[in-house]
């Protein structure tokens, strides 16, 4: 057999290939034209306090009040999972993301049709510790889900053509070029930016993040113009309230029990203020976002679909 490939063979391929590029595209406009002013809250039953099955159903609660996950993630895609795995924590101390939450939301993505789903993060603590630690490693190990170190080779610049401050940065290229990338964090108190949520989670994909925490509010905000999530999901379950990022004494963990999903980045972050008693505006990564146009920060223009799991 020829091992040449005609100009009707390459054709055909090329268009074939357009086809499911389009595709693609077609799913991200049509999530977003149906969910993009839309919020999911699941509120579980406190009585039951942070129960694993509880957990997991009011993660899927949140995605089924979007319209299911099969809105997000289509037959044969590869999704990208990051939640934040950070810190060499428990569960208990609410400094990385529930466990639980991430096993569900990698279920969801394998019953929509996900080819492959996996879940990493740049830690600050080592990996190997935090990923066992936190629980996360035991959840995607019990799924069909691959839990991955960074790989140093796939950190490359990045041009922020719409950055304020920052016009080009090293950032995990996986995060950029897979079909499906959702942001998993948890909700906590942050000593210098108030509050680390969905647009702070981004920082687990870059390098040199010390050199960020200078002017952060705004640097956070221009990374976000190129790190665009298709899918946000807020795990608040557990929320650290106080000493974040990293927690102290069970005293700062507050149980929520709710879980926010939306497509609008900017919109999720402003609905998890609210758990602190502050408003969007009152955090500054969320006020620029907003500013340069990456979300809605007034509430009142965001349908809020509400879940009471019992």
């Amino acid at each position: 057999m020829s091992d040449k490939i005609t100009r009707r063979d390459f054709i055909k391929g090329l268009t074939a290939t357009t086809a499911g590029i389009y595709s693609l595209q077609l799913l991200d406009n049509l999530a977003y034209a149906q969910t993009g002013n839309t919020l999911a809250v699941a509120q579980g039953p406190l009585a039951k306090g942070a129960d694993p099955t509880t957990i997991k159903l009011t993660t899927k609660k949140a995605i089924d009040a979007l319209g299911g996950m099969s809105k997000f993630v289509s037959q044969g895609s590869k999704v990208l999972i990051k939640p934040n795995i950070a810190w060499n924590r428990t569960p208990e101390q609410a400094a990385n993301t529930n466990p639980y939450v991430v096993e569900a939301v990698v279920e969801m993505c394998l019953e929509a049709g996900a080819k492959k789903v996996r879940v990493m993060d740049y830690t600050i603590n080592p990996a190997q510790i935090t990923y066992d630690r936190s629980g996360i490693k035991s959840a995607v190990e019990r799924t069909k889900g691959s839990l991955e170190f960074t790989d140093e080779r796939k950190f490359k610049e990045v041009s922020i053509p719409k950055g304020v401050l920052l016009k080009s940065w090293i950032i995990y290229q996986d995060a950029l070029d897979t079909d499906v990338f959702i942001n998993l964090p948890i909700a906590k108190h942050h000593s210098l930016t108030k509050l680390s949520l969905g647009i702070k989670n981004l920082m687990g994909l870059i390098k040199s993040r010390e050199d960020v925490h200078r002017e952060i509010n705004q640097k956070l905000a221009d990374l976000a113009t190129v790190l665009k999530p298709h899918l946000t999901i807020m795990d608040a379950y557990r929320t650290l309230t106080a000493n974040g990022p990293n927690g102290g004494t069970p005293k700062d963990v507050k149980l929520v029990a709710q879980i926010i999903a939306g497509v609008d980045p900017v919109a999720v972050d402003s609905y998890a203020t609210t758990l602190f008693g502050l408003k969007g505006e009152d955090v500054g990564y969320i006020k620029n976002a907003n500013k340069m146009g990456l979300g809605e920060i007034n509430l009142s223009k965001i349908k809020i679909q509400n879940v009471k799991i019992t």
